[in-house]
């Protein structure tokens, strides 16, 4: 995935953290927006609110949709504040001067350009991350710069690149050979012949090699990633410069127009969306691009094809579940785990805690996505579909209940499977680790506690907001009454303000002799 990553090694503390916290911001989508979002570099910035348990909504804010630290994308701005054209104007010469130095249309020039030189002339700059012709040659010299790059590394370029590697901003871990392999075969299997790769750099090139292989695939392909290095190894109709969190094309209306024809190409059939977005973003805002993405494959459809659905494979840890599916009731989670190859931690035979927590989501029927037995995976004629091998059938729940790989245990006091790890507290009266807080932070909406839902979609958000109106009116109006009061006793209070302020000194005075 080659969009903005947290680490996958904290991605599990943050999911669950995320739901448990008494604090937290959200990302805020007005119905009817009265001006649209200000640009930063990554494109329009979204709109957040930072939230409270049992406390009133805070001051809202744009920030950056792509970065998650500020050191590397510093944009801030309160909803209601008022730019002077001067910061305005400074804000635009900012947003260019961090665009890539080259246009699509010139990487496309270069790339042909690049492809006719011989094998000894075709030259890559590692520490620019750059395919350089003859006429750069003389500005890299002090550079390391690797030779003879043969067509088989032009069309594997997620091998040639550095993998980005600041945990917070662009961390990529890209899908290991195995879950690539089997992600491609079961593709083909269900029989889609075009792929929509929202962020899965590594999938577009499988999939590419294998309809230029010996035994010629006929499954196309075409990316959208933010990751604008992929823009020299890649036509304008295999690659788009793209934004998931915002639904931004950096190339305008001919990138946008190059995805809407993949989409709707032989009348939407035969199409799929593969995304592998950043675990540490959040899900609403992609949620909203891919609906976005979905309108738009939707738009080539009959008024009789009005009840079919996009075929997506959304690719995410499972502890997200319950989130995805608020957003696509139609999901499921498969057992798959997925892996990626630059991880030290999640890859597939681990076991415990260090298989990997990620799942692919789809609203494919899963009885059709059959999940290969050499790799621990069987069948369950129960619930009509392929589980991990220690996933075993719960009499009491009627399902196949683990989600992370382990047998998972039923507790008849909460009238649910749990992790094996967990017990019941008394306390609490659900189950939970042998350590944590009894006296911590519920799960839940923040307005009312309700577990089914988050704070932007509690039916009390109304009734909240007028008491959070007129929590702030009577605030408000005490601290007038103190105003006026401390205007009346000015003169009064003067001389024992004196007499604290001389005792304060002698004290000092005290303690310095």
């Amino acid at each position: 995935m080659a969009a903005p990553r947290d680490g996958l090694a904290t991605v599990e503390a943050e999911g669950i953290a995320g739901r448990q916290a008494s604090s937290g911001v959200e990302a805020v989508f007005p119905s009817d927006p009265a001006t649209p979002a200000p640009l930063c570099p990554h494109g329009p910035t979204l709109l957040f609110v930072k939230v409270n348990q049992g406390k009133e909504e805070t001051r809202r804010f744009y920030a950056c949709s792509a970065c998650r630290d500020r050191k590397d994308c510093n944009f801030f701005q309160w909803e209601d504040e008022k730019l002077s054209g001067a910061r305005l104007a400074a804000r635009e010469a900012h947003n260019r001067k961090c665009q890539p130095p080259l246009s699509r249309t010139q990487c496309v020039e270069r790339y042909l350009k690049f492809i006719e030189l011989s094998l000894s002339q075709r030259k890559f700059c590692q520490r620019c991350q750059q395919l350089l012709l003859p006429d750069d040659w003389e500005k890299h010299q002090e550079h390391r710069v690797v030779g003879d790059i043969s067509i088989t590394q032009l069309k594997r370029p997620s091998q040639l690149l550095y993998p980005l590697e600041n945990k917070k901003t662009n961390a990529q871990y890209l899908f290991a050979d195995r879950s690539c392999q089997f992600l491609v075969d079961l593709l083909s299997t269900l029989g889609f012949t075009r792929v929509l790769c929202v962020g899965t750099p590594r999938l577009h090139e499988l999939i590419r090699l294998k309809a230029s292989g010996e035994k010629k695939s006929n499954i196309k392909s075409l990316l959208l990633d933010i990751d604008f290095r992929y823009s020299q190894f890649y036509m304008e109709d295999s690659f788009c410069h793209y934004n998931m969190f915002n639904h931004h094309f950096f190339d305008g209306k001919a990138a946008l127009e190059v995805c809407r024809t993949f989409l709707q190409e032989d009348k939407g059939e035969g199409v799929i969306m593969v995304t592998d977005p950043p675990f540490g973003g959040l899900v609403e805002p992609l949620a909203v691009t891919f609906k976005k993405l979905i309108a738009m494959w939707k738009e080539g459809q009959s008024q009789d094809s009005s009840h079919k659905e996009l075929p997506i494979f959304w690719i995410f840890p499972y502890f997200f579940e319950s989130r995805i599916c608020q957003f696509f009731p139609s999901f499921c989670m498969l057992d798959y785990q997925v892996d990626y190859d630059n991880h030290a931690l999640y890859k597939h035979g681990k076991t415990g805690r260090k298989q990997s927590p990620v799942r692919i989501f789809t609203n494919i029927p899963p009885n059709k996505i059959i999940l290969p037995s050499e790799e621990g995976y069987r069948f369950c004629p129960l619930c009509q579909r392929y589980v991990s091998l220690e996933n075993q059938h719960c009499e009491h729940c009627n399902s196949c209940t683990s989600k992370d790989g382990r047998k998972w245990n039923h507790c008849f006091l909460c009238k649910k499977c749990v992790k094996p790890s967990w017990i019941h507290c008394s306390i609490c009266s659900h189950c939970a680790l042998p350590d944590h807080s009894c006296g911590g932070p519920k799960d839940g909406c923040f307005i009312c506690g309700e577990l089914d839902h988050k704070r932007s979609t509690c039916p009390k958000i109304a009734t909240s907001k007028k008491v959070n109106k007129a929590v702030r009116k009577q605030k408000q109006r005490k601290s007038n009454k103190m105003k006026m009061g401390t205007t009346k006793g000015q003169s009064t209070n003067h001389t024992s303000v004196t007499r604290k302020k001389n005792r304060r000194e002698r004290a000092h005075q005290y303690l310095c002799s």
